[in-house]
């Protein structure tokens, strides 16, 4: 077997619908994802070795923590494991290109990609299988992940169902260089949760159009975590702040539990040139303008 490469790409949580926490302290949610092309993404190579291990490089690596607490690692491990030890043994390298805990899912993305490159040393339906039951126990993004494309997440993360007609969207992605732990944005959600999961409504009729996707966005659907981390993060609000004030945006929003913020534009170039304003206003944040939708 030669050498072996996936990508990683961003998620995106065009919306977040967060219920009250539960007994056992998690969340259920609705939450329509999609994922970035292929030029807003990490990647990991893979080649066969004696036993599994994981470089980490990139602009990233280090705010990645120890390699040997990944969820590159988790995922190979638990797939051995799932495999009673046959798993193809693995070198993972992973170019860290997604600033980590930003809410586009990175370290997910990291996993099922893992998780993809597995399937392909190893072959065979029932891999698949294994791979999407173990998916949810590493995190409630990763079988979105796994699977990348469009859809719905529900439950706890743990049940997705894709939705390939979500249209292409033409998107910038901010992030202001902070980091933004999932579970002290969740807490703070908790203090003035719902009593129940805020109302999703269904996907319009006419789907392809994205100008018309795009409204609907905006007016429907919302991020229930972006006030809680707004209060918590001053830059997630000057984030918001300076993409409102770009000319041409369709739907503004914080996707995750933060801090990275999307806007929605009609086409690629509009998206581009605003990401080249913003990148000169603001040396210090990540910027990318990227098509929303896989590749």
């Amino acid at each position: 077997m030669s050498q072996l490469q996936e990508f990683a790409p961003a998620k995106v949580n065009l919306s977040l619908h967060v219920g009250p926490p539960k007994e056992n302290g998690r969340h259920d949610l609705i939450s329509l994802v999609t994922f970035c092309d292929t030029d807003v993404a990490d990647v990991i190579t893979a080649e066969p070795a004696s036993h599994f291990s994981l470089a980490v490089d990139g602009p990233y690596a280090k705010q990645s923590g120890p390699a040997k607490d990944n969820l590159v690692l988790q995922a190979a491990r638990a797939m051995n494991d799932a495999l009673d030890g046959n798993a193809p043994p693995l070198a993972f390298r992973l170019q860290k290109n997604l600033p980590c805990a930003a809410g586009i899912g990175g370290g997910s993305a990291d996993a099922a990609a893992a998780l993809r490159l597995i399937i392909r040393a190893h072959g065979g339906d029932r891999v698949q299988a294994l791979a999407e039951a173990i998916a949810p126990l590493l995190g409630g993004d990763v079988l979105a992940c796994l699977i990348n494309l469009p859809g719905f997440m529900t439950g706890e993360g743990d049940v997705f169902e894709p939705v390939l007609s979500v249209p292409k969207l033409p998107a910038v992605l901010v992030n202001p260089g902070i980091d933004c732990p999932t579970g002290p944005v969740f807490r703070a959600y908790d203090d003035g949760a719902p009593d129940h999961i805020p109302e999703h409504p269904p996907l319009p009729d006419n789907r392809t159009a994205t100008r018309a996707f795009q409204t609907w966005l905006n007016e429907n659907t919302r991020n229930s975590l972006q006030s809680p981390a707004m209060s918590m993060h001053p830059e997630i609000t000057k984030t918001l702040a300076a993409l409102q004030a770009l000319a041409g945006i369709r739907a503004l929003r914080m996707s995750g539990s933060g801090a990275t913020c999307f806007a929605l534009f009609d086409s690629l170039e509009a998206a581009t040139e605003a990401a080249r304003s913003l990148s000169a206003q603001n040396s210090d944040w990540w910027v990318r303008a990227t098509l929303l939708g896989g590749a």
